[in-house]
């Protein structure tokens, strides 16, 4: 039996694998700016069409993204903003010290 902590740890390994895959990070990029339908996430992120449903499904099955339908389209958004949250905490600095750690252990 798992326990409530080892629960919540399977989550947020969850939400990083989500988190793991360049495409998805570009969609949720590409959200950030609102709601946008498949139709304008497949061109911005450059792949096809089930490529993109695909990410789309795993981001929501991780609760990072929702979808409404309207006609025959679904329009995606970000489920909370505290998502970019996280992924703006890579920042920049962040990523220059960790590679700087890196090429050291290299060298």
């Amino acid at each position: 039996m798992h326990s409530k902590k080892d629960s919540k740890l399977r989550f947020k390994a969850k939400i990083f694998n989500a988190f793991s895959d360049p495409a998805r990070l570009e969609i949720i990029e590409f959200l950030r700016g609102g709601e946008k339908c498949v139709c304008e996430i497949v061109p911005y992120v450059d792949l096809i069409q089930p490529v993109v449903s695909r990410h789309l499904k795993i981001l929501k099955d991780c609760g990072l993204l929702k979808y409404r339908k309207e006609g025959n389209r679904r329009l995606y958004s970000i489920t909370d903003y505290r998502i970019l949250e996280i992924i703006d905490a890579v920042g920049s600095d962040l990523i220059d010290a960790l590679s700087k750690r890196i090429i050291e252990q290299i060298v």
